[in-house]
């Protein structure tokens, strides 16, 4: 079972400080230990929402909205990491993304690479990374994707995949088969799915690979400890 343990955005992050370096080497040991046990997939970091944009398509109308955003509200329901040359360009593919599903909103935000954190040079011509996350209404009955919409997505991703542009690309399952981990001080409150939209926007993520709930909760739980956040999503991939 595939899971993607998303965490949110504190004001540390949303300042843009860099973490700390005990923290860092905490991270560090838990990918290893994850990649030893061969449940680590992969994970990345945000920007703060401050270089983040919302799209938003209704009705074959775009909407760009800039950050920062405060009190915003998100739920994803599946993402896409994009390697392009610019922001427009992302956005263009967001575009073609909108054009096959409808109606849709997303956050598009730039990915901290390691030269970002000090930990390597930056290489030249260094491609972007953005993460796009679609958000759902678990409220609204959703129906089942039809045959020609799945023709339709595959093709994108093919083509995406050719062109060199989609690094990775994923759905959610509903949160009823997921969690949310809340933390207020050293207390930690861990509440099974459905869960609503939060206020507090996604800082990064982390794929695991794990037979059960119980494992991944485990690492979500260790994950969180080192983090410091508020809250943190656990969220079964589809597939």
């Amino acid at each position: 079972m595939r899971f993607m343990v998303m965490h949110k955005m504190t004001e540390e992050m949303e300042q843009g400080l860099a973490p700390e370096p005990e923290l860092m080497a905490k991270m560090g040991q838990l990918i290893e230990d994850a990649m030893k046990a061969k449940v680590f997939v992969s994970g990345e970091g945000l920007r703060p929402s401050s270089e983040r944009v919302h799209i938003a398509y209704k009705g074959g109308n775009r909407t760009v909205t800039r950050g920062p955003f405060k009190n915003a509200t998100q739920l994803p329901g599946g993402f896409g990491l994009f390697r392009v040359r610019s922001e427009q360009e992302a956005i263009e593919w967001c575009d073609k993304f909108a054009a096959v599903l409808g109606d849709v909103e997303l956050y598009l935000g730039p990915i901290v690479e390691p030269w970002d954190l000090g930990m390597m040079p930056k290489p030249p011509n260094a491609p972007l990374r953005f993460l796009s996350m679609h958000q759902v209404d678990e409220s609204q009955p959703a129906a089942p994707p039809s045959p020609e919409l799945m023709a339709k997505m595959g093709a994108l991703i093919q083509e995406m995949t050719e062109a060199g542009v989609l690094d990775a690309t994923g759905a959610l399952a509903p949160t009823n088969q997921g969690a949310r981990i809340r933390y207020e001080g050293d207390k930690r409150t861990i509440t099974d799915g459905p869960f609503a939209e939060s206020k507090e926007l996604i800082a990064g993520y982390a794929i695991f690979d794990v037979p059960s709930m119980a494992d991944i909760m485990e690492w979500t739980i260790r994950f969180g400890d080192i983090v410091k956040v508020n809250e943190i999503d656990v969220r079964l991939m589809q597939g």
